[in-house]
Order: structure tokens, then C-alpha cells, then sequence
């Protein structure tokens, strides 16, 4: 008989963390569905007590999805946890998860503290919490770098105290694989009532590390991985739900499954970098633009004889359909929502479709392929319609041998504005222009342009981070020509400071 491994999805969490990849609260219950359809157990919906839109999204999320366990996270504090409580209460299953940091430079430099008043503190979080929900998960922060004895200790005495999982966080990413194999199995070992509780993994991305230190953790015996999709999360990320899902898939001799849907992942993780704004580096496994794509010689004529000279997974398996339809300009609104669908987007609204099919029918007389990513970009560049501060027209004169000027023309509010400007190349001239418009001290900190597929009439997106008044905004912009794109990320950048 298999094992079961129970899948705790921080995308909504520890995922948006990453700076520029904050979503609203329907983004977040669009996403929250999807992760339900993938058959995630868990969904950690956020930290309520950090802000009132993280306070309402657990709500909205708990009311919006039906059978995944709805989670909050808090510090071991009692406020933080009434707040957990209040914004749980729509949900159909309701877990807390409640910790604080083990290691002795945690205990030492964030608390000031010492390992007995720790332990104190964790037990009283934990009973505290259990008298609202059944369900309470203690994480011990930095446990990749707190000594085995101690952790046992402390994972002793929340376990008694009411804990149903503990979560045993390598925070920053830095234990080996059979460091963290062996930290997992001397829990199981050490503790008296260990059998009480599910152990959980939680492991970064910073050495490179997070999947491996994952799958050596549920060998070690834990029965619960926190993952994200596509590995999203803080500084370099966190361990992939779809990497350690295909493993588990590829690897049956394991006997561990999970209730994920694998043929749902491609999509999912499709979505997720869109309404994100974060790429997915092509040579990303299992859902990477290149994960089945072989360009050496010798693979193509391997593949050609027997796909399983070089493949170990099936595309279909991870949602690659071979037989997806091809959009293209004569391809009508029925088309362009059922790839919607397929791609996770739940588009309902027919003045919404009505946007994004005109921008698609644009968009495919410029193309010869419209993609799934370009078609995922047009539903996000929709959100840009209720904008006070908007594009009307952009024209730009550059070439080799002269200086470039641009002429712009914004709409703000439902008043029109012009403006021209010379510049050192064709977005600093669209830039400047723009700038005489929007009459603030603005600083440029970051600009950066990917393609989304191959090819000179690509899609190109562009990220921008902007200092105003001394906080950054990001900004996103996707078009056929990349000094549009430039010109609308920056004015993303512009809208989200307007409405603060």
C-alpha cells in the first residue's frame, strides 16, 4: 500500500512575497481555484495580520473554494492569531499555522530570548490556537540550522500541546540533503508522540537545493510537503510543486503518491507566471519552454526511434496537449475562451472576452502564432482597463545617426494630454515625454525585457521597478513593440502609486 503525501500549497503566500509579484484578492481566488482543480491539500491563503487585503483574500479564498484546507499563518503571538481566527471563518477546513524561529542566532538576535522561554512561548501559541480550530501547525523557523537535540525538544512540547503537523523550515536554504534526511529521521526517532503528528518539509531555494532537500525529507518520513508553483517564493524561491509531483510520478518504486492532477500543472503554472509577471526560465523543469524540447543531433534521432531514450515524463502527463487548438486571426471569441479555460482563465464576463478578443484579433494579424503565453498576457493586460492613467498613442522617430524623439498622448481620468521629447534612444525619449505629463519625481531602478517565444514579431514583456516618494512600485507592460511595452509597464508603475 502506498503512502500518502499531503501537498501545502504557499504559492499565495511565501509565493507573493517576491517583490512586484503582489496580487488582488480575484487574482488570488482565481488562483486559489485552480489549485483546488490541481488537487493541492492545503492552500496557505496568506498572513492575515500583515495587511487588510492579506486579511480579506483568506476570507474571499475560504469562501471560494470547497473541499482544500484553508491556512493562515501567524507569528506566536496571540493577536496574530485572533486575526487568523477572524478571517477563517468561512472556511470549510481551517488550519493555523502558528511558529517561531529555533536556531540559536534566531533566539539570540530576533528575540533576544533563550531556548527555555522559547520553548514557552511556542507551547502557549499552539494550546492558544487550538482553542479555535482542530487543526494547528507549528513551524520552527531556521530548524535547518537548529541543532537536532533542541528541535526534538521543541517538537516534543508542541506536539503535546496540541500540534497536528510540524513544520520543519530549512528557512534559508542551506542544509545538504542528507543533513536534512537525518534531521527528519531523528524527529521521528527522538520524540515521544511524534506518531501524533504529521511532520512537514518547508525548504528554500538559496544553494540550489530545495527539491532535493524536499525529497530526502519525505524519505526521512515526513507526510507533508510546502511547496510553490513553479518554485516562486522568497530570495531565490521555494521547492516546485510540480518538480517534486513528476518525481513522485516517474518514481513509483517509492510508493508515495500525492493527489495532485499532473495533466493540470502546465497550465496552472502558466497562469500563476502571468498573473505574476514572473517568467519561468526556460530551462525550468518539467515546465520550462524547453523541458521537452531537444536540439542536439543525437537526441532528436534517439527521440525519433523511442521518445524514451531521452524522455522520462510525457508531455500530456504535465498538460502539454499535442492536439491543442491553433488560434489564430480567423479564430473566433468560442476559441479564444475554451484556450482561456484550458489555460485556468475563467473569463465569464462577455464585455471582458469582447477586450481581450479584440486585442487577440490585433495581436494575430501581427503574428503568424499566437501563443498560450500571448494569449495569458492579453487576459492579465484586461486588469489594465479601469487604470486612471492610460496609453492613447505612442509615435517614435530613432535611427542610426539621430537622436530619437517621441510624441505621446495619455489619457487620464477621461482628459487627454500630449507631449514630445528627445532621448538617448527611443524608450529614454518615450520616457522623458511621458514624464512631462506626469509631473512627479520618479526614478527608474530596474528594466527588464523578456520575449516570450522566439521570433522578431514576439510578444516582448517588460518588468520596470519605479521610486516614488520614497517606496517602488513594478510595473508590467507586454506588446509587439518593446518600446510600447516599456511605456506601459511604466505607466502601471504610475497607476499603483496613484491609487495608494
Amino acid at each position: 500500500m502506498s503512502d500518502r503525501l499531503f501537498i501545502f500549497d504557499t504559492t499565495l503566500r511565501d509565493g507573493e512575497q517576491v517583490p512586484g509579484c503582489q496580487l488582488n484578492t480575484v487574482e488570488k481566488i482565481q488562483v486559489a481555484k485552480q489549485l483546488e482543480s490541481l488537487g493541492v491539500d492545503v492552500i496557505e491563503a496568506g498572513f492575515p495580520i500583515s495587511s487588510p487585503g492579506d486579511f480579506n483574500s483568506v476570507i474571499e479564498i475560504s469562501k471560494a473554494v470547497t473541499w482544500p484546507t484553508i491556512c493562515a499563518l501567524t507569528r506566536a503571538v496571540q493577536k496574530d492569531i485572533d486575526v487568523a481566527v477572524d478571517s477563517l471563518k468561512y472556511a470549510k477546513r481551517k488550519r493555523i499555522h502558528t511558529g517561531i524561529g529555533t536556531s540559536d542566532s534566531h533566539i539570540k538576535y530576533k528575540f533576544n530570548s533563550n531556548r527555555e522561554e522559547i520553548i514557552e512561548r511556542a507551547v502557549a501559541a499552539v494550546k492558544y490556537a487550538r482553542n479555535f480550530v482542530d487543526d494547528v501547525e507549528f513551524y520552527a523557523e531556521d530548524a535547518g540550522r537548529t541543532d537536532n537535540e533542541y528541535l526534538a525538544r521543541v517538537v516534543e512540547a508542541v506536539v503535546k500541546a496540541g500540534a497536528t503537523v510540524v513544520n520543519i523550515p530549512d528557512t534559508t536554504g542551506y542544509c545538504l540533503p542528507q543533513e536534512y534526511y537525518e534531521k527528519i529521521k531523528y524527529l521521528k526517532e527522538h520524540v515521544d508522540g511524534i506518531d501524533n503528528a504529521i511532520i512537514s518539509t518547508h525548504c528554500h531555494n538559496d544553494l540550489g537545493m530545495a527539491t532535493a532537500n524536499t525529497l530526502s525529507g519525505v524519505l526521512g518520513g515526513a507526510r507533508q510537503v510546502e511547496v510553490t508553483v513553479n518554485g516562486i517564493g522568497e530570495r531565490a524561491g521555494n521547492t516546485s510543486l510540480e518538480e517534486i509531483a513528476m518525481i513522485l510520478k516517474c518514481h513509483k518504486h517509492l510508493n508515495i503518491e500525492t493527489n495532485i492532477n499532473t495533466t493540470k500543472i502546465y497550465p496552472v503554472s502558466r497562469m500563476v507566471s502571468s498573473l505574476m509577471n514572473m517568467p519561468v526560465q526556460p530551462n525550468k523543469a518539467v515546465v520550462g519552454r524547453n523541458a521537452f524540447a531537444h536540439s542536439s543531433g543525437i537526441h532528436q534521432d534517439g527521440v525519433l526511434k523511442n521518445v524514451g531514450t531521452y524522455e522520462i515524463m510525457n508531455p500530456k502527463d504535465v498538460g502539454l496537449d499535442d492536439n491543442s487548438i491553433v488560434l489564430t486571426a480567423r479564430s473566433g471569441r468560442a476559441a479564444l475562451k475554451y484556450r482561456l479555460k484550458v489555460l485556468g482563465v475563467s473569463v465569464e464576463d462577455d464585455k471582458k472576452v469582447d477586450n481581450i478578443y479584440q486585442a487577440f484579433l490585433r495581436l494575430a494579424d501581427k503574428k503568424k502564432d499566437v501563443t498560450d503565453d500571448d494569449i495569458l498576457v492579453l487576459a492579465g493586460a484586461d486588469r489594465t482597463a479601469s487604470h486612471a492613467v492610460k496609453l492613447d498613442y505612442l509615435q517614435v522617430t530613432t535611427g542610426l545617426g539621430v537622436r530619437s524623439v517621441a510624441s505621446i498622448g495619455l489619457d487620464i481620468s477621461g482628459q487627454k494630454f500630449e507631449a514630445a521629447a528627445s532621448g538617448n534612444g527611443p524608450v529614454d525619449a518615450a520616457i522623458k515625454a511621458l514624464k512631462k505629463i506626469i509631473l512627479k519625481q520618479m526614478t527608474l531602478k530596474e528594466f527588464t525585457i523578456q520575449a516570450i517565444s522566439k521570433g522578431s514579431d514576439d510578444v516582448g514583456k517588460v518588468h520596470m521597478q519605479v521610486e516614488y516618494d520614497g517606496s517602488l512600485y513594478y510595473g508590467f507592460g507586454a506588446n509587439t513593440d518593446i518600446v510600447t511595452a516599456s511605456v506601459e509597464a511604466y505607466i502601471d508603475c504610475i497607476n499603483k502609486f496613484r491609487v495608494k
